[in-house]
């Protein structure tokens, strides 16, 4: 990663923390550089405007979730070719989902908090839709692996099949979920999602 790169990083992951603990009216440039640790005006001088730094959020948690899709390899690609899913393939998906669930309430805690700040700011602000395109992107890869799997309606499911598990992952965060769920980062709270995402796909799955 180039200095460049890295600075503007470094600031967006500053911002992250910042959306988390406070929301959207805690993001300032001069709040950003203090959480940073750089000198006072660096943050403006690399995002001039709060539109920029609002999308250098947005970017760096589409790259970090990505990331966590990959290191638990789950598809960020739809395949040019690839062989049909079957029970034992959706049984080790829905272990993976978990696990990337699970780490999103504990230790990407404050970037699923920051995702869901840059969500309800986008309802106001048409300009910082883009945050949507990533929900897009995985509603490409679950139609695909729906479909391979031999879900009889592969687009409509997999989009259901993403919002879904988006809500799951809300109310284990924010809602009601948190006060009756299994604690996250403990292998009770692993098998609790796994088992919610395994009747998911077994529900579309079915003929």
């Amino acid at each position: 990663m180039s200095g460049r790169a890295d600075r503007l990083a470094r600031l967006a992951d500053a911002a992250v923390e910042l959306l988390a603990e406070g929301g959207m009216r805690a993001l300032t440039h001069r709040a950003v550089d203090a959480r940073a640790a750089m000198p006072p005006g660096t943050t403006s001088a690399y995002l001039r405007t709060r539109q920029a730094l609002t999308e250098a959020v947005v970017q760096r948690l589409a790259d970090l979730d990505r990331a966590d899709l990959a290191a638990h390899e789950l598809p960020t690609e739809p395949p040019r070719a690839a062989p049909a899913l079957g029970p034992g393939d959706l049984d080790q998906l829905a272990t993976g989902v978990a696990e990337v669930l699970d780490g999103w309430l504990t230790t990407g805690r404050t970037r699923a908090l920051a995702r869901y700040a840059c969500l309800l700011e986008a309802v106001h602000r048409p300009e910082l839709r883009r945050i949507l395109d990533h929900g897009t992107v995985l509603r490409v890869q679950a139609r695909d692996l729906l479909a391979r799997a031999g879900a009889p309606d592969p687009r409509r499911q997999g989009d259901q099949f993403v919002a879904f598990v988006d809500g799951l992952l809300f109310d284990r965060l924010v809602g009601a979920g948190s006060l009756s769920a299994p604690p996250p980062g403990t292998p009770a709270s692993r098998d609790d999602l796994q088992a919610a995402v395994r009747t998911l796909l077994r529900a579309f799955t079915r003929a």
